[in-house]
């Protein structure tokens, strides 16, 4: 049964986890996620699951990589610093095909950077951000209900897939506090983990293997290569998701995600009052990224503003998409309503750039 409650993305990541069946979590403090994993410290125990606080995010890596090759249900959250410093081990991961679930909280960098909020991991997380060119699912909640049913979608499509997913969040979605609909989601049956280690007891006496360098012990890296290609492919046919907003008619498309998606949202609104044919796509997948919407509006002559708390990292995406079709231009990290000053971008700051290019 649902049950209403007003809480913040972190409460939200939370329970998301918990009501996909994540009874695993291993972590490290760092701003501006600290609260997620302070929640899971405090709510896994009280279900007979296993909180642990890891001596570093390397660490962390290694204890989903173990976990998740033992068939259970595994997360982590982090922001930039982390994520970067966990990308041995989830390439690792990734080779290993072991499904799991990453929460990156961006903030903002290069290195350090800063702990205010920002959407700078956005390269990193839709490239596969450590080494040997592998891929993730990326999915993008730009709402607390999206960061509580998206942990779930992840999970799932985890196990469906044997495959990392990273929901790539920022620090304000993780903040703010709405009415969120706490749920268990049904997105229907999974395969069996008919590969995930049991221990030779529950297999016959038979050793069970799942090795980073499976290359070479299952004498072949070109086979695997392939196959992981295969189903990179097979996921970008089949798992695409996207939102549209007052997009049939609209001569300006806005294009973003997190919380710059819910700005836009409001841009339109502003837009359409005033008579501009305003619309807005919000890319759910950032990998796979929605490609095909964007070529069809680029194709009925829409121009395009990409809007991002970055700079021109999912630009590219879009550009990409575009084939040169259409006019495309950016708002981003710098542009503001004081000169030089850093902060959030606002519906109105969006509607100034809206005003400009109409």
């Amino acid at each position: 049964m649902a049950e209403m409650a007003f809480i913040h993305g972190y409460e939200a990541v939370g329970w998301g986890g918990i009501n996909a069946g994540c009874h695993h979590f291993f972590g490290y403090p760092i701003t501006p996620q600290n609260e997620i994993t302070e929640f899971f410290a405090r709510e896994l125990p009280k279900i007979g699951g296993r909180f642990v606080q890891a001596e570093s995010e390397s660490a962390v890596g290694a204890m989903l990589f173990g976990a998740a090759a033992a068939g259970v249900r595994c997360m982590t959250s982090t922001a930039s610093p982390g994520w970067g410093l966990m990308q041995e081990m989830l390439s690792h991961i990734s080779w290993c095909e072991l499904p799991c679930v990453v929460v990156d909280c961006q903030r903002g960098g290069p290195g350090q950077g800063t702990t205010r909020h920002a959407q700078t991991d956005y390269l990193s997380a839709t490239r596969g951000g450590g080494q040997g060119g592998y891929k993730s699912i990326v999915l993008a909640p730009s709402s607390v209900q999206e960061c509580h049913d998206l942990l779930q979608l992840g999970f799932y499509l985890a196990d469906k897939y044997r495959i990392l997913v990273v929901v790539l969040t920022d620090g304000i979605l993780i903040q703010i506090a709405e009415p969120v609909e706490l749920k268990t989601i049904d997105f229907g049956p999974l395969p069996p983990k008919d590969w995930a280690l049991k221990g030779t007891a529950k297999k016959g006496g038979r050793w069970d293997l799942i090795h980073s360098t499976r290359g070479l012990i299952l004498g072949g890296y070109t086979p695997i290569i392939k196959e992981l290609h295969k189903k990179y492919h097979q996921i970008a046919d089949l798992e695409v998701r996207y939102r549209t907003y007052q997009a049939d008619d609209a001569e300006l498309i806005l294009i973003a995600y997190g919380y710059v998606a819910r700005c836009c949202e409001g841009a339109v609104d502003m837009a359409r009052a005033q008579g501009f044919k305003v619309g807005f796509i919000q890319p759910i997948t950032l990998w796979p990224f929605p490609c095909e919407v964007v070529s069809q509006k680029a194709s009925q002559g829409c121009k395009f503003l990409v809007v991002e708390d970055s700079m021109e990292q999912m630009f590219e995406d879009v550009k990409l998409s575009v084939e040169g079709k259409a006019e495309i231009h950016h708002l981003g990290l710098l542009s503001r309503h004081l000169p030089g000053e850093v902060g959030m971008l606002f519906p109105e700051t969006v509607f100034e750039e809206v005003k400009k290019l109409l």
